[in-house]
């Protein structure tokens, strides 16, 4: 079995203190704090530049180190645990989408049956340019019916797990911090 080769990418942030990478107005303690909201956009989109099965490495460069507390270890489990509660409500995200999309279905299929059998009842009625535009009217209408089932399993999950994806990544992202002036 061939082993896949997996691409490493370094990400350096530079901060004077690692208070500026967390959300100000969150006043739960490092490790279960939320990431500042620039912070948390820049290392997002760093990262969904990459393949998934990418070694993320990131490097956050700290001109003043704390006083309490190792920074890499504070880091570390910041932003795993912050990435990894991301990836776990996209995941829940997806599964909503997944389950209206479902419903969506089973409606649409009832309602697009409904409207084909009635198309067919008004187009034996009469061969008249009203009924006929009534019957394609309402076979219009049923496929119309079913757009939006057929947009969530075509298309509307796609960016959920790739969003998922990433925050999994950035999860397991190699993490470290160095004094830097």
């Amino acid at each position: 079995m061939k082993k896949k080769h997996h691409h490493e990418h370094h990400l350096q942030l530079r901060v004077s203190e690692l208070g500026q990478l967390f959300n100000s107005m969150d006043p739960t303690p490092f490790l279960n704090k939320d990431l500042d909201r620039e912070a948390e956009a820049f290392i997002e989109t760093w990262a969904a530049e990459f393949p998934s099965d990418s070694l993320l490495r990131i490097t956050i460069h700290l001109e003043h180190l704390p006083t309490e507390g190792d920074p890499s270890t504070i880091m570390v489990e910041a932003i795993h645990n912050y990435f990894d509660h991301k990836a776990g409500l996209a995941r829940s995200e997806l599964k909503r989408l997944l389950r209206e999309g479902r419903i969506s279905l089973l409606i649409g299929i009832g309602f697009v049956t409904l409207c084909l059998v009635a198309a067919d009842v008004i187009g034996q009625l009469s061969a008249s340019a009203v009924v006929g535009i009534a019957r394609e009217s309402l076979m219009i209408v049923g496929w119309v019916a079913m757009w939006r089932p057929l947009q969530i399993f075509l298309y509307d999950w796609w960016p959920i797990l790739r969003s998922i994806r990433v925050y999994k990544a950035i999860s397991h992202a190699h993490v470290r911090v160095v004094q830097s002036k």
